[in-house]
């Protein structure tokens, strides 16, 4: 501490120089280019809790509670028909894999003009 002391008082006082600019007129340009690429990785997996059954169809006969292993019959024999059956138990319902990309290209150009 004391030699910090004395070196203040030894010292002589910093004075700065005025700094005048030698130009009169100028241009700045900047330019910036920039390229952003996002990719985003997205998985979802949907499950099911419960089972469900669906019957539908043409020219079927379907009761009024329809279940998994019911005899149906056609209401006109040889008559086009059309039928779905449908079981889903509890599990995976549906799977959703998806990859996306995002690229932004950006350019931007400034000009500063000054004069003293």
């Amino acid at each position: 501490m004391k030699r910090l002391a004395l070196l203040l008082l030894l010292s002589s006082p910093v004075q700065a120089a005025s700094v005048v600019p030698n130009f009169t007129t100028g241009v700045v340009t900047s330019e910036t280019t920039s390229r952003t690429e996002v990719t985003e990785v997205i998985n979802v997996v949907e499950y099911s809790n419960a089972t469900s059954y669906t019957v539908n169809g043409t020219n079927i006969n379907i009761p009024g509670a329809p279940a998994p292993g019911m005899n149906y019959t056609m209401v006109e024999a040889g008559a086009p028909f059309q039928f779905t059956e449908t079981l889903m138990t509890p599990g995976i319902s549906k799977v959703t894999d998806m990859t996306r990309t995002t690229i932004t290209d950006s350019y931007t150009m400034s000009t500063s003009v000054f004069t003293q």
